[in-house]
């Protein structure tokens, strides 16, 4: 079999925009004539991959330098296609003038015309590009080795364009970590709604709202075209539009016609019987056909641009179009009206036991068989949740009539959890009892199951009820479930003992603990273990916000961490990505970056509600007090720290935010001239109250509103000397700041100079500069930078800032102690992949030796000592592509 070569293969491009029913795609266009070495062009079939490549070559006024090889459906010849690849590249001028011509020979292989081209090409100065078309159907993978070879060794000026139905082994991830491959992939190819337009235009079809027809046909070319075909000469267009799907007459008429009336009939009932399923793979399509053979087939059809799209690289899985769908779904109800109930059914039977519980509730759901659905529901439903997927669960549990949930006990504890998620703690208690005057009903086989769905209810309930003592006892219960002898399910006990840690440490956290951090660290590396990401990123979101007591670049990490896996996973609305947005929102106004700060903030207060995390949400509040002080809004601080002053008063435990948010409080009322609230304020509060170091700062900063320095003094000294704690370190250096002003106002310059050399000190770590402009002493600064101080740039910084200039960022990391060699930084950019030493050496074709040696060399001249420091240490300087943050630099919104 041969390959059809020569521009002339494309000679009938496009002359403009929707010229021939074209569409001009400039956004496509632009990346193939790009400059990487090799473009991908990869997507499903009746993806406009072909068309694309033709309108590319038309419109740059490239067919001279283009050399096109289409490969022919099932080539199994390496001979054949490499002489087709080497007649395409001499019909370029620069290539006929490099490339000498080859004829078949019994003795000629693939490799030695590769490197016979490799010669050829070497002295190449002109630009070729080597468009090869289909390249899926290039069945040897001896030939696929020796296109790599070429790829990899090519001549700077020769480049690759290649289309392909499914992603061929061809070492691309190497071209990836360079930077040397762009990637068109199915998303890309879809079509806007500007380019349906355009191509029904060209068609003479008019519609009111095209974007309708384009999410109906998923934007996939061949449906765009299909439906412009349909709706040509309609006399409703927005009607039709409105009521368009595969089951429309013109439209079924076609499929009908042109797909499903020419398959043989083993294939066709292959697709009636498997319409009812969102995807198939052989072995499902095996069990609801009887027969066999189901994955070649629908391979086959794939391969035929059936309707049928492949899911996976594999082409295991495979779903049909959605107007294909629809008429099989129709022919099906119209030729076997009563089989879709028993398909459903053991669908469901086969999706869950395979582990795939949320397609097995939905088929239970659509066959109506409640029962099924309830138990598949409920063995599932922690598991679900661990995952994150908790809007899959509500959608799964909407599924259900409204009756069902109050008659089964299981149900019942999953309405409970569900109105939980959403805030309703009556109608969650209530659900709650229902469960639990139910629990006789339950099989006993299943009763352990039901009983953990009640536990862990409950403890989601003490935790919003802010009931941190209810919290900590229905955690340890849960962590003696996950030790017993016989727990609920198999392998559910390591599960159970990650989440009750977590919800130790964050209970702890919250109430100002002793060790939060020791819970948090022990459950975040357990779910990391056991593979439930969704726990880790939990834990970390509330290891940042333990973290950034201890250090910003601490919490910063810990932060990054969690909202990577939120980003990777989905989970940017979850109420623990929140909490990790306040804790950078936070560090950033602390810094006086506020423009930096507000997105992050702002993402918080999208996701998270007082009903469901009302702790996080006080710490919400106090973020964004700190940004509009950091802002100097001083009366939309004051609202801010009301609403979580408010919020505070409302829970029944302590909260180790709200004494700071009370002293923050009184903080704003001085600086708006209110000092006779503050000090009513101030004197409504308990002894012990007034005795918490944040509050005791408040009364210093009252105290020298009221021109009594003295006074201030002496309700600083406990902080200054520790016997009044403060819950975050950083308020001490505002306590040293307010003892500066008090001692250089009584006339002690010395005292004053300590006590701001000691603000400083606390100050500089993590760049903590909002003291200095809620303080402001831009004298006293000065004289003391005259005098000796470690910290001349700081306060460079500080007397920048109140001149109204904008803090420079924290510095960045200082440079490799000696430049990397080429070498050390290509085994630098495998690193943050999960490959090992000899993995890495075998992606470079090098010995496992030089890959180590290499390693070593680089930490040396990295400074670090570990692989994943490294990493950090190679992001920040530049030489791997960026985390969502990278150290105090980088926390952008």
């Amino acid at each position: 079999m041969g390959s059809a070569v020569g521009s002339g293969a494309v000679a009938g491009g496009v002359t403009g925009p929707g010229a021939g029913g074209i569409v001009s795609r400039p956004r496509l266009l632009e990346r193939i004539g790009a400059s990487a070495r090799v473009t991908v062009v990869s997507a499903p079939p009746g993806s406009g991959k072909t068309v694309l490549l033709r309108s590319w070559i038309s419109q740059a006024a490239a067919a001279d330098s283009n050399a096109w090889v289409t490969v022919r459906r099932g080539e199994q010849d390496p001979q054949q296609f490499w002489l087709s690849v080497l007649c395409a590249l001499r019909q370029t001028a620069p290539g006929l003038a490099l490339v000498q011509p080859l004829t078949a020979a019994p003795d000629l292989d693939g490799w030695a015309i590769t490197e016979r081209l490799l010669k050829d090409l070497a002295p190449l100065q002109d630009r070729i590009y080597l468009v090869i078309d289909d390249l899926h159907e290039l069945g040897p993978a001896e030939a696929q080795r020796q296109l790599e070879l070429l790829m990899m060794r090519a001549p700077e000026e020769l480049r690759f364009v290649l289309a392909t139905r499914h992603d061929v082994r061809l070492g691309l991830h190497r071209l990836r970590l360079a930077g040397e491959l762009a990637e068109i992939r199915e998303p890309d190819l879809r079509f806007t709604v500007a380019e349906a337009e355009e191509l029904f235009r060209a068609a003479g079809v008019t519609l009111p709202d095209p974007a309708l027809l384009v999410e109906r046909t998923e934007g996939w070319a061949a449906g765009v075209r299909l439906a412009a075909l349909s709706l040509a000469g309609h006399p409703d267009p927005g009607r039709f539009t409105e009521e368009f799907s595969g089951t429309e007459r013109t439209v079924a008429e076609y499929l009908l016609a042109e797909v499903l009336d020419r398959q043989p009939e083993p294939v066709r009932r292959l697709l009636l019987r498997t319409s009812v399923l969102e995807r198939v793979n052989g072995e499902l399509a095996d069990l609801l056909t009887g027969d066999s053979g189901g994955e070649r087939v629908l391979q086959d059809l794939e391969r035929a641009n059936a309707f049928v799209v492949s899911l996976d690289a594999r082409r295991s899985w495979f779903r049909y179009h959605h107007l294909f769908a629809d008429l099989l779904q129709l022919e099906l109800r119209r030729t076997a009206p009563g089989e879709a109930t028993a398909l459903h059914r053991a669908a469901a039977g086969w999706f869950a036991g395979h582990g795939y519980p949320v397609d097995a509730v939905r088929h239970a759901q659509a066959a109506q068989d409640w029962g099924l659905a309830a138990r598949l529901l409920a063995d599932n439903w922690y598991s679900l949740q661990l995952d994150g997927q908790a809007a899959t669960t509500h959608q799964l549990l909407a599924g259900f009539p409204a009756g069902t949930r109050t008659a089964d006990a299981e149900l019942a504890a999953l309405a409970a959890a569900e109105e939980l998620a959403y805030g309703s703690l009556e109608a969650a208690e209530r659900y709650l009892g229902l469960a639990e005057r139910g629990m006789a009903s339950v099989p006993d086989a299943r009763r352990a199951q039901a009983h953990l769905l009640l536990g862990i209810n409950r403890l989601v309930l003490a935790r919003q009820r802010w009931n941190l003592q209810a919290v900590a006892e229905e955690a340890r219960q849960l962590q003696a479930m996950a030790e017993a002898p016989d727990p609920a399910q198999p392998g559910l006990g390591e599960e159970l003992r990650a989440l009750a840690l977590i919800s130790l440490g964050t209970t702890e956290f919250w109430a100002a603990g002793e060790d939060p951090e020791r819970h948090l660290e022990m459950g975040v590396a357990l779910a990391r273990r056991i593979g439930r990401p969704f726990l880790e990123f939990t834990g970390l979101a509330y290891q940042a916000a333990a973290g950034i007591y201890q250090s910003f670049a601490r919490a910063a990490e810990r932060g990054r961490q969690a909202i990577e896996l939120a980003r990777r996973h989905g989970w940017a609305d979850e109420p623990a990505a929140g909490l990790a947005y306040v804790i950078l929102g936070a560090m950033l106004a602390w810094q006086m970056r506020p423009g930096e700060a507000e997105p992050w903030v702002q993402r918080a207060e999208r996701v998270l509600r007082a009903e469901t995390e009302p702790a996080a949400v006080l710490g919400m509040y106090r973020a964004r007090g700190v940004l509009e002080l950091a802002r100097g809004r001083d009366a939309d601080a004051l609202a801010a720290f009301q609403a979580a002053e408010r919020l505070g008063g409302r829970l029944t435990a302590p909260h180790r935010l709200l004494t700071p948010a009370r002293a923050s409080l009184l903080h704003v009322l001085v600086r708006l001239g209110d000092v006779e609230r503050a000090e009513q304020a101030l004197a409504a509060l308990g002894d012990r109250d007034r005795g918490h170091g944040e509050m005791r700062i408040a009364a210093a900063v009252l105290r020298l509103a009221r021109d009594d320095p003295r006074a201030a003094t002496a309700a600083v000294a406990p902080v200054l000397d520790g016997s009044a704690p403060v819950v975050w370190p950083v308020w001490l250096a505002e306590a040293f700041l307010l003892e500066a002003i008090a001692r250089d106002a009584l006339g002690d310059p010395g005292a004053a100079g300590r006590a701001l050399e000691r603000a400083l000190d606390l100050a500089e770590p993590d760049g903590a500069l909002l003291w200095f402009l809620l303080h402001p002493v831009p004298g006293l600064l000065q004289r003391h930078a005259r005098h000796r101080t470690a910290h001349p740039a700081l306060i460079a910084d500080i007397l920048g800032l109140l001149a109204g200039q904008a803090p420079a960022p924290p510095a960045g990391p200082p440079p490799p102690l000696e430049p990397l060699s080429d070498s050390e930084i290509r085994v630098l950019r495998y690193l943050p992949t999960n490959l090992s030493a000899p993995q890495i050496a075998s992606e470079l074709y090098v010995s496992h030796n030089t890959v180590r040696t290499h390693m070593r060399h680089l930490y040396a001249k990295l400074g670090t000592h570990r692989r994943f420091e490294a990493v950090e240490r190679g992001r920040a300087l530049g030489l791997l592509a960026p985390s969502p943050l990278r150290g105090q630099a980088t926390l952008r919104g």
